[in-house]
């Protein structure tokens, strides 16, 4: 992606300020991290990036080390299963995505495993589909489960289970899954890690003269505009999707973090202070989360 000179600001109601943001996610007690098809998949080859796994992980355990929970929201079965069983084409009828989401899974999930037990981490596969976050009965049941597994200090890697949704009854995209997962577990911080710094004031790949926004206090119809589709490649979101996620961690008193994933050590760098957009919820949230 081409590197942008432009002024880096912060983003406030209805004017810019040139303020500096501080390093916070060390104080979080929990914390949920999103990835993306196009972070864990080498778009050209469709191999898992094991290196750029790897070096995630050990920024996880870096976390779990200093006593802060912290819960996955994993993209990617789908676009490995496709290559699993040649699906090349564009766009996948409902079945051929179901069975590559069956296929990927398995492969997605042994990764995961392998990485985190180089760290002695246990690593706990949950798939869900939204009637399991919204039914009360079974919306309380996962929570309980990922706030157990949490407690084991193992890793929950959350997805969707498209072996069985279907496309009028899913998620749509992992940013919302992963919203709702920080939402289950009470995160203090969700982390979205992407393709782009973060929040810019238009599409960057349009356009040179574009300023990274550091921190939002409230998703305004102005914070919308700003946002584009998704990129070509394996992503299903886009930043218009990120921000409904940041709606809905917003209103749970949940922090929001959009940053740049590509590079190794992802989570290393926001907490070195590598520029990324920060969501801030307003001080009557938790009440929210509560309700």
């Amino acid at each position: 992606m081409k590197e942008f000179e432009a002024p880096i600001r912060t983003y406030r109601s209805d004017a810019y300020a040139l303020l500096p943001t501080p390093r916070r996610l060390a104080s979080a007690r929990r914390i949920t991290v999103k990835i993306g098809s196009a972070l864990i998949l080498d778009q050209a080859g469709g191999a898992i990036r094991e290196e750029w796994l790897d070096s995630l992980a050990d920024d996880i355990a870096r976390l779990r080390g200093r006593g802060q929970d912290v819960a996955v929201v994993s993209s990617g079965a789908v676009a490995i299963g496709r290559h699993a069983l040649d699906l090349h084409q564009n766009t996948l009828s409902k079945t051929d995505r179901q069975a590559a989401a069956a296929v990927g899974q398995v492969q997605l999930a042994r990764a995961y495993t392998e990485t985190f037990a180089r760290h002695r981490l246990t690593v706990a596969q949950i798939l869900l589909t939204p009637d399991d976050t919204t039914e009360r009965h079974r919306l309380a049941n996962v929570s309980a489960t990922l706030i157990n597994l949490l407690n084991f200090q193992t890793i929950p890697v959350v997805n969707e289970n498209d072996a069985i949704t279907s496309c009028g009854a899913s998620f749509g995209d992992n940013d919302r899954l992963a919203a709702r997962t920080a939402q289950l577990i009470g995160s203090d911080i969700l982390v979205l890690l992407s393709n782009v710094a973060g929040l810019y004031s238009a599409d960057p790949y349009e356009s040179s003269s574009t300023v990274l926004i550091r921190e939002v206090h409230n998703v305004t119809p102005e914070i919308e505009q700003m946002a584009g589709g998704a990129r070509p490649g394996y992503s299903a979101g886009g930043m218009i999707s990120k921000l409904v996620a940041a709606r809905m961690a917003l209103a749970s008193g949940c922090t929001m973090i959009i940053a740049d994933g590509r590079d190794t050590h992802p989570l290393s760098a926001i907490d070195a202070g590598k520029p990324c957009t920060w969501f801030h919820p307003s001080p009557a949230a938790p009440i929210a989360r509560k309700t």
